[in-house]
């Protein structure tokens, strides 16, 4: 029989859910293209068809306004203007958002449209009516860790080497992710990692999601210059290069959930 990995989870999700008196957080760790997102829309489907109220958030709808990230490349480093790793996110924003969630009331769940490279206006975010009994935080660095700032020095691809040649971009990265993001990933009450076979796919997943979104904004008109190529695609990946290995690496030894991913994103619970 094919294991039905969606529905082990949620069933371990459900029952961690009904124990607690208060809202359930559990955090979705994977790769750019790992599938985080369908995971997360399964559970959520799985769950409130056993009556558990559940809101998904992803951590890229936390970015930083362009304007903001803008202002942080000049005051910073010029890397900082791209979207994506620790520094470039409203961590508040993700602290406050999951504070409502538990809360009576309805709540507008922040949402960054990639296709602008923008946060949209907050009358356009989506509305959900709280409190909740279960929510996913996913996105690609969730729950992380920082580095040991020994291997800080050493760059580990082209971008490192020529454009943070005195390893300021990095070390502002791995402070962010000590600082702030342990406060928000430190609301986790279960953690699940999607473990890609290497850091080699992810290019070729994130690669297809780019295509996918190509394809979306030519259905419905939009402003094409928003989408990478092929070739920004691999220069934006390699922003996340680093803390993805790491993530590889460390994370497995302490997720409650490693899930072991194939090339074709088949998976299996470890």
């Amino acid at each position: 029989m094919i294991e039905d990995v969606p529905a082990q989870l949620a069933a371990r999700i459900a029952a961690e859910a009904r124990r607690l008196s208060s809202c359930l957080v559990v955090g979705l760790c994977g790769p750019q293209g790992s599938g985080k997102s369908t995971m997360a829309l399964r559970l959520k489907s799985l769950l409130e068809s056993g009556s558990l109220r559940t809101a998904v958030i992803s951590i890229d709808d936390l970015y930083l306004t362009r304007e903001e990230r803008v202002e942080l490349s000049q005051r910073v480093h010029p890397l900082l203007q791209t979207r994506g790793v620790p520094g470039t996110h409203d961590v508040p924003l993700g602290l406050k958002t999951l504070d409502a969630l538990a809360r009576s009331g309805v709540v507008s769940v922040p949402s960054f449209d990639k296709s602008r490279d923008d946060r949209r206006p907050p009358d356009q975010w989506p509305k959900i009516d709280a409190p909740v009994q279960v929510i996913i935080l996913e996105g690609w660095c969730v729950g992380a860790i920082p580095q040991d700032a020994s291997l800080l020095a050493a760059p580990v691809n082209g971008l490192e080497q020529e454009f943070d040649v005195n390893g300021s971009w990095r070390r502002y990265v791995n402070d962010a992710l000590a600082g702030e993001y342990q406060q928000l990933f430190g609301r986790l009450d279960l953690l699940i990692l999607l473990k890609a076979p290497g850091f080699d796919v992810v290019y070729e997943w994130r690669l297809e999601q780019e295509h996918k979104l190509r394809e979306q904004v030519v259905r419905e008109g939009g402003d094409l210059s928003r989408v990478m190529s092929d070739l920004q695609v691999k220069q934006f990946i390699s922003h996340y290069e680093r803390l993805t290995r790491h993530i590889l690496t460390e994370m497995p030894t302490r997720a409650d959930v490693v899930l072991e991913l194939d090339v074709m994103r088949r998976s299996r619970l470890m």
